[in-house]
């Protein structure tokens, strides 16, 4: 028997028991006569006491033992005289009477502890090392929870967990595709999932009528925090819905993970905000609504006074920081350098000050006197002590850039309070955008959005006025899923693939399987996908979604711990049929 018990088990009501423990050693301490060792397993820490005058050769063996020695104890469990509080097991230790040593160990690269000192590289590399501290442990169980509550919960509500194919078709919508060549069809290539989009679909039209599954997504485009080229969605599918269907569905779902993993409860509806007026109040379709501030347009009261930076700007905007007029020259400054990051790329920052003695103070003095400010102020309805920030440029990136003011901002006032969670739905996307590059319209979610029946003579003359009949649940700030109600005729279909710019015959060749399914009685159906990896970040309280997967890769798509992508023999390389290209620089 390796163990009894385990070492996050024990207590006071144990003590007198003869025991049997087997973990990792934490660290160990010689004081004296007795020298003690932090048992780590899965579920706990607990101390081991070995005593010089009980057993002098035992004392000795413990006291070579090294930092995450693998060992097996039997012993007594004893009350403990300097109690450990911090610990489930610090009323007690266990005075050991037998010591085997499993496994030895090297010295770790890093320490094996909440606060260590290693780096994010190096505990990449040794990730098996890192997973034995305490907090990426916690991140996986939780992540296990939220996966087991889903799962419950969905299928208590008659969803059926379908697995999906893994090698699929290429298809050219959305980010690249991973591609895997064949070598029984040569020249052939599937490629990995970005999504089971298509399947899910055939599901309904099969007649599963609820559908989900936990499942691996693949993207080949850049990586951030919050990206990983492999990830993790949660798919959803339901038939004969319409959109209000799907968001009570899974803003149940939500509540429901709030409730058994959190314990919050999230009282009333999620607010829905369209997404039209979430750019028009956040600058972003993903706004933090744990705090109020909102950005207002001043385009129509600036013009006209020869400043040169609002004349030439197609959108002037700004925000309303309540109790910053105290703001020194220093803080303004480093709000300046903060907007003119290459991410937000503002050519300025324009302040206007309402202090508390009644004056007003700004940066354009020069160009506007003291009532056009106060009339500015009127729109934010700013009060003495506030102050009030302005970007001028092109609209979509002024108000992205404003967002990013918004959100620093509420960093600084305190006003983004963790534990605190906003959910709400941004709706009514537009089903097209315009592209520059390419000179064509492309999905802005995917190909399969079903547009409003209302919009449909659009397409003709307006396209990208054209309204989707998509959503997205955000918290926070955070895009935490998105779906929407599809196309289930195959006229709009067409219509759809059409507008893309897709022929007939391409049309075709990537979605027959799809357009010939709808030939034989597709149902009304809609859906939703969830990031499962940022959902389990958003409530371990973290940004990165590479803390809350086992083995995640790097900014660089890399693994660095099992050193891949790698090159391949060449003898691979022949039986597929294929020649590198060596990179030139």
């Amino acid at each position: 028997m390796f163990r009894s018990h385990h070492c996050g088990e024990l207590n006071i009501k144990d003590i007198g028991k003869t025991v049997i423990m087997s973990g990792w050693v934490r660290k160990s301490r010689d004081l004296g006569g007795m020298t003690f060792v932090d048992l780590r397993d899965r579920y706990g820490i607990t101390q081991l006491v070995f005593n010089m005058d009980a057993d002098a050769e035992l004392c000795r063996k413990a006291r070579k033992l090294g930092r995450e020695y693998v060992i097996r104890i039997e012993g007594r469990v004893a009350e403990r005289s300097n109690k450990n509080p911090n610990l489930n097991t610090g009323d007690i230790e266990i005075l050991v009477e037998k010591l085997d040593i499993l496994s030895k160990s090297e010295v770790p690269p890093f320490t094996i502890e909440t606060d260590t000192d290693g780096g994010e590289d190096l505990r990449m590399k040794y990730r098996y090392l890192d997973l034995r501290r305490d907090v990426v442990r916690q991140n996986l169980e939780l992540r296990s929870r939220m996966a087991i509550e889903v799962r419950n919960y969905l299928s208590s509500l008659g969803f059926l967990e379908v697995e999906t194919p893994v090698l699929i078709k290429s298809t050219p919508e959305g980010a690249r595709d991973f591609v895997v060549p064949s070598r029984m069809n040569r020249g052939e290539f599937y490629a990995l999932p970005q999504s089971p989009q298509t399947f899910k679909q055939l599901l309904m039209v099969a007649g599963f009528d609820k559908y989900f599954q936990i499942v691996k997504c693949f993207r080949d485009e850049d990586l951030r925090a919050d990206r990983q080229p492999e990830f993790t969605q949660v798919d959803c599918e339901m038939s004969f819905v319409e959109r209000d269907d799907v968001l009570n569905t899974f803003e149940g779902l939500a509540k429901h993970l709030f409730k058994s993993i959190k314990n919050v409860e999230i009282e009333g509806e999620f607010p829905r905000i369209s997404y039209r007026d979430a750019l028009m109040k956040y600058g972003t379709d993903k706004p933090d609504l744990r705090f109020g501030i909102e950005l207002k347009e001043l385009s129509d009261l600036v013009r006209g006074k020869g400043f040169p930076l609002f004349e030439e700007a197609e959108y002037t905007g700004g925000i309303c920081a309540e109790g910053c007029a105290s703001y020194s020259r220093k803080q303004l400054d480093e709000l300046t350098e903060f907007v003119k990051k290459p991410q937000i790329g503002a050519r300025g920052l324009i302040y206007i000050k309402l202090n508390e003695d009644g004056s007003v103070k700004s940066s354009v003095d020069k160009y506007y006197n003291e009532n056009d400010l106060r009339i500015w102020a009127e729109r934010f309805k700013a009060r003495p002590g506030d102050l009030i920030l302005v970007l001028s440029g092109d609209t979509e990136r002024t108000r992205k850039g404003l967002s990013e003011l918004r959100l620093e901002m509420g960093k600084r006032l305190e006003l983004r309070k963790s534990g605190i969670y906003k959910p709400l739905w941004v709706i009514d996307f537009p089903l097209l955008e315009w592209d520059e590059e390419t000179q064509r319209y492309h999905a802005m979610h995917h190909p399969f959005t079903s547009p409003y029946e209302d919009d449909l003579t659009l397409f003709e003359t307006d396209p990208g006025k054209v309204r989707a009949k998509a959503y997205d649940l955000v918290i926070n700030g955070v895009e935490i899923g998105g779906g929407s109600i599809r196309i289930h005729d195959e006229t709009l279909q067409k219509a759809m693939f059409r507008n893309l710019g897709f022929t007939d015959e391409e049309a075709r060749k990537q979605f027959g399987f799809l357009m010939s399914a709808f030939r034989y009685g597709a149902p009304p159906h809609g859906g939703i996908a969830f990031g499962f990896d940022r959902w389990v970040a958003l409530f371990a309280g973290i940004e990165s979604i590479r803390d809350v997967i086992a083995f995640p890769k790097n900014n660089a798509g890399r693994d660095v711990m099992i050193d891949t992508p790698s090159v391949i023999a060449q003898e691979q390389l022949d039986e597929l049929g294929l020649h590198v290209i060596p990179e030139t620089r």
